[in-house]
């Protein structure tokens, strides 16, 4: 009997600019940890500490193009990329990224700077775009990016990055778009770029964290069911707490004492400030650049804990509902974790160094039956992918409890990337003809440049 293959080939990457990210050496792909991937419909962004390459992996030669991006990067901070991810909103397609001074850069496919923002002066961690659409069993849509760094949560609303995007867009019909970028050359550079609203959490109360995300909207406490603010539920995992839960509001009334520090202390550095202008009467004639300052914390409450030294949590994963998430930690164990019971429903061990990411597949369904556009979402069922490189395998395990499902061997130094989330539209809104499109888990092999991706179906 033939050997069953359940991946199947989409295309390559090799060439020789990935020897400018230091391909050629063994295990080059994983063992950096510089290294960042984003993965997007025909489309691969590869980045170390100052360089991104997009690579076009499909099989249309149109597509195959390479754009390099050298953000502009502070050498006094030594500053360095820290996280990218994909922004994909219609026809916009843009690449995010993060960096270790805490500022959030977005750059257009042909390399130029659409948007700068400082959002706290701490190395941005990840970037996390995810979302739930509405449908006929929601009847509200969420969608969001989430900027995980050092003990604070920051959070976009999708809609205000679109809508920054949109007018981006516009702009760049017009020759208002160079007129700008010509201003920004000769101005203040920062202060060129609007304001995009967001919140900012701190979440450090247990410790730094290495991994957070934000799981969804939760209800407000019992004393504040009145209130129009919204509440997010987040989950944290790091050294000191294997994992941690907080409630975030957007209202951003912190407690006595502390509404009393945020008048009290400027006031006081003010009033010294003055005198010592009139001691030393200091030269007004020149005015001093400001530096961008971050915004004031929203109130963040905590809900439980997990502490377990000498065990670490290490990385995250969400499913697309934000009601699981996979948590590995230091001591080769994978946490399943319902994020609205905050209750670990699931444990597996001997996985050390794993990587973990949702998808879905066709389990009790035969694909030769019928074509792939008839499928609906509820033909699909939610698993897990864990990629254990030490043991060079990839494991899919069906959710919650259910069994193994697959177990494909793979090539070391290969790595596990999946799509960014794709923000919806006005017209996907209200469109119910869309054929449904499933999580898929790809698979590049860092020796080959091959990428390939899981088959949705086991037959």
């Amino acid at each position: 009997m033939a050997k069953r293959n359940h991946t199947t080939t989409l295309g390559c990457i090799a060439c020789d600019e990935l020897s400018e990210l230091g391909a050629g050496k063994e295990s080059w792909l994983v063992n950096n940890p510089f290294l960042l991937s984003a993965l997007d419909t025909h489309s691969l962004a590869l980045s170390n500490k100052s360089l991104i390459i997009i690579f076009g992996w499909s099989n249309d030669p149109f597509n195959n193009s390479k754009t390099k991006i050298l953000p502009e990067l502070s050498p006094i901070h030594s500053e360095y990329i820290s996280a990218i991810e994909w922004l994909v909103f219609d026809d916009i397609r843009v690449l995010a990224l993060g960096t270790s001074s805490g500022y959030l850069l977005i750059y257009s496919l042909d390399g130029g700077l659409i948007h700068k923002q400082l959002l706290y002066p701490s190395r941005i961690l990840k970037l996390r775009v995810r979302g739930t659409k509405r449908d006929i069993a929601q009847d509200i849509s969420n969608e969001e990016v989430c900027i995980v760094m050092n003990g604070v949560i920051a959070r976009f609303d999708g809609s205000d990055l679109q809508n920054m995007l949109q007018r981006w867009f516009q702009e760049t019909q017009t020759d208002f778009w160079d007129q700008k970028r010509k201003k920004r050359d000769l101005d203040d550079f920062d202060e060129t770029f609007e304001r995009v609203p967001y919140q900012l959490w701190s979440v450090n109360k247990y410790g730094a964290c290495a991994d957070a995300a934000i799981t969804g909207v939760m209800p407000p406490p019992l004393m504040e069911l009145e209130s129009s603010h919204r509440y997010y539920r987040a989950v944290t995992i790091g050294n000191d707490a294997v994992i941690s839960a907080y409630r975030l509001s957007e209202d951003k009334n912190r407690s006595l004492v502390g509404a009393l520090l945020s008048k009290v202390v400027p006031a006081t550095f003010s009033t010294i400030a003055s005198f010592s202008s009139l001691i030393w009467r200091s030269d007004r004639s020149l005015p001093k650049k400001s530096e961008p300052k971050p915004q004031s914390f929203a109130r963040a409450a905590s809900l439980t804990c997990l502490k377990d030294p000498p065990r670490k949590g290490e990385k995250l994963t969400l499913s697309p509902s934000g009601t699981l998430a996979a948590i590995t930690d230091s001591l080769g164990r994978i946490l399943l974790l319902d994020t609205q019971a905050l209750v670990v429903v699931r444990l597996w061990k001997g996985y050390r160094d794993a990587h973990c990411l949702f998808m879905e597949m066709l389990v009790e369904k035969d694909s030769a039956s019928t074509s792939y556009h008839e499928y609906k979402k509820s033909d699909y069922c939610l698993c897990l992918a864990i990629h254990a490189p030490r043991k060079g395998i990839i494991e899919v395990w069906q959710m919650r409890t259910g069994p193994r499902l697959l177990t494909i061997q793979c090539a070391k130094g290969s790595k596990i990337l999946q799509p960014t989330y794709r923000f919806s539209s006005s017209m996907a809104l209200t469109s119910s003809s869309s054929s449904y499109m499933p999580l898929e888990v790809f698979l590049l092999n860092g020796d080959s440049g091959q990428l390939s991706v899981i088959n949705r179906s086991l037959h």
